[in-house]
């Protein structure tokens, strides 16, 4: 029987709760130990969750040894300095969505797993999903021929806390990184790379931070791509991919289990792919997979998709206007 693939979780909160969930499907997998900043929280998380051993510091969970591989979640400020600290300690990662807060970020973390010769991969859960990757599937195999329009949508309304992570700008909060990101990583799942060019538009709120945000995206195709992400507003949450042969539909596309396949001349076809826990197990399998052969990169998540996509993060922001205090842009005062 295979040897339990050894994880550590670096933070307590309610993303941390949601991958130890699960973990706790998978037979191979076991949650070995957690960090937080204090005994009394780590303790806490360790007994709901099963974790064989709780550290009261991030650096006492980085240096364990028994640990194959440490998921990183914390607020998006945090994600740096946590992974860098676990790269150093030889652990290889998977870093919480957004992977950082900015492509200068995104590149340290690179050049650390580089410099340590570990895996690194950001936890951009629904890309592994199993209805994913028959849309995926479906692409590759041209069933919709060639794809000319995509439209995505992901939008809630949070209530109204100006300190909380969704609306502080110390936090890095707003749409674009919390949900946006997810229909940016759609757009490069369909269309394989970033955009040519692109068109952004927001609603800065109260507290500096975008509220909503759309974005009109082109590629050398000729084809478009309209994203849209809110934090203050509730859309549909749905994946529609338009192409010269037919159509692709996926609802709540996020947390997708079910797609449908609209190719002209043939009977629609949805298929149903339920979980088999709550989703965030399909990630953690592909981190065992990639270790357990050696691999310092995921094929379905590579490290240059993910800098890619945080430099069109940063073009974006920067034609939005929105600027958090620890980017190197407004720490200059600029």
């Amino acid at each position: 029987m295979t040897t339990p693939f050894r994880w550590g979780i670096l933070g307590t909160g309610s993303i941390a709760k949601q991958f130890a969930k699960g973990l706790a499907v998978l037979p191979d997998h076991a949650l070995a130990a957690v960090g937080s900043r204090t005994q009394a929280s780590a303790d806490a998380f360790a007994k709901a969750h099963g974790a064989a051993r709780a550290h009261a510091t991030y650096e006492a969970l980085a240096a364990d040894p028994a640990l194959d591989a440490i998921y990183i979640a914390t607020p998006h400020p945090l994600h740096r300095a946590n992974t860098v600290l676990c790269l150093d300690h030889g652990k290889a990662v998977l870093c919480e969505k957004p992977f950082a807060v900015n492509a200068i970020e995104a590149e340290a973390m690179a050049a650390a797993a580089t410099r340590n010769r570990r895996f690194l991969m950001e936890a951009m859960w629904t890309r592994f999903l199993p209805a994913t990757r028959q849309v995926a599937a479906w692409l590759a195999a041209g069933a919709i021929g060639e794809v000319r329009q995509l439209h995505v949508d992901f939008g809630f309304r949070c209530g109204w806390d100006p300190d909380s992570r969704l609306l502080s700008p110390a936090l890095a909060g707003g749409a674009l990184l919390d949900v946006g990101i997810y229909t940016l990583d759609y757009a490069h799942l369909v269309f394989g790379r970033q955009p040519a060019s692109f068109t952004a538009k927001a609603h800065l709120g109260e507290t500096g931070v975008d509220e909503q945000t759309a974005i009109l995206a082109s590629y050398p195709t000729g084809a478009l791509a309209t994203l849209t992400c809110a934090v203050r507003t509730s859309t549909p949450h749905q994946v529609w991919i338009h192409g010269t042969n037919g159509r692709i539909h996926v609802p709540d596309f996020w947390r997708a289990t079910t797609a449908t396949l609209m190719a002209d001349g043939k009977d629609t076809q949805t298929v149903t792919l339920p979980f088999a826990g709550n989703g965030y197990e399909y990630q953690a399998i592909e981190v065992a997979r990639c270790v357990r052969e050696g691999r310092r990169e995921s094929d379905l998540m590579p490290l240059s998709e993910t800098l890619a996509t945080m430099h069109t993060l940063d073009a974006i922001r920067a034609q939005i206007g929105l600027r958090y205090p620890m980017d190197p842009i407004a720490a200059k005062g600029t």
